[in-house]
């Protein structure tokens, strides 16, 4: 198993932003993560970091990474996937099966123990839909335990998996049967959106940055907030979509905070809306983690 001590975390993250993490493990299969996990003080597990900001400062911390625990199979209709597996992998493997339901991850970067914690969707699609159930590591009681659909308090970017103190582990999902064509242009159509929309890692990013309030749109309020273009030091809202922020020379998470903070206080004094972030924030910056304790309200 790879240990780094003071490891350059911007090489992991999709912002390409990110200080030195005071230590960093990779375990490449489930019983070498529930060893850490048993064992280890941590602080964090994430996948492919894709929705993560890091403080550009130095981070004191132990963060667990599993990318490397990529191991999937399917069974017919049936997938079997483990944490650290990429949206867009299975979303191309599903096609050569001829099995829908997973045409939305085809632009995610995220992996499935992450996409499964926060039930990502996209294009009337999301995780739940065809989630069956998983392998899941209590943390409080030190066990694994298996979940099923109804035990997963799935929501709209959310599941019991954010709530409470668990890890995924592995996960199995039922996909239907469908014809090649239709899943393909599905496919294609979320590449085109995706390409017409949103900057993919042409710049650094970590997609939408806030959720989207019940019964309405973060991009569409902070749109009419004139948001667009909008810099803060290294990061600016994109042109194209004002819930997207990229880092477009060199951006600080500094930069990237104060930027989302003017974005979160100009939608809460025009709408009287409290957006919340949609990313996370590892760090122990002090000015940093003020700004974003007063959007985490």
């Amino acid at each position: 198993m790879l240990r780094i001590n003071d490891y350059i975390i911007k090489n992991e993250s999709t912002f390409r932003i990110g200080g030195a993490v005071q230590e960093v493990f990779f375990p490449e299969s489930i019983d070498e993560l529930l060893v850490l996990l048993k064992q280890k003080n941590y602080d964090i597990v994430l996948g492919n970091c894709s929705n993560v900001l890091f403080s550009s400062q130095k981070i004191n911390k132990t963060i667990i990474l599993t990318k490397k625990i990529n191991n999937f199979t399917f069974d017919g209709n049936k997938l079997y996937v483990s944490c650290g597996v990429r949206g867009p992998i299975i979303s191309n493997e599903c096609l050569k099966r001829n099995l829908t339901g997973f045409e939305f991850l085809i632009g995610f970067p995220g992996s499935f123990g992450g996409m499964i914690a926060m039930n990502a969707s996209a294009h009337g699609q999301s995780i739940s839909d065809t989630f069956i159930k998983a392998e899941i590591y209590n943390v409080d009681k030190k066990k694994v335990q298996i979940f099923t659909k109804s035990d997963m308090n799935f929501s709209y970017r959310n599941s019991i998996i954010k709530d409470k103190n668990f890890i995924v582990l592995n996960a199995e999902f039922e996909l239907k049967n469908g014809e090649f064509d239709k899943i393909k242009d599905i496919m294609d159509r979320n590449k085109s959106f995706r390409t017409q929309n949103q900057p993919g890692l042409t710049y650094g990013n970590a997609g939408s940055i806030f959720k989207n309030p019940i019964n309405d749109s973060a991009g569409r309020l902070l749109d009419l907030c004139e948001l667009k273009g909008c810099k803060s030091g290294g990061a600016m809202v994109f042109e194209k979509h004002a819930n997207i922020i990229i880092n477009y020379n060199n951006a600080t998470s500094l930069d990237v905070i104060q930027l989302m903070h003017k974005m979160y206080s100009k939608v809460k004094e025009k709408y009287t809306i409290e957006l919340e972030p949609e990313i996370i924030y590892v760090g122990s910056d002090k000015t940093e983690n003020m700004l974003w304790k007063e959007m985490k309200k």
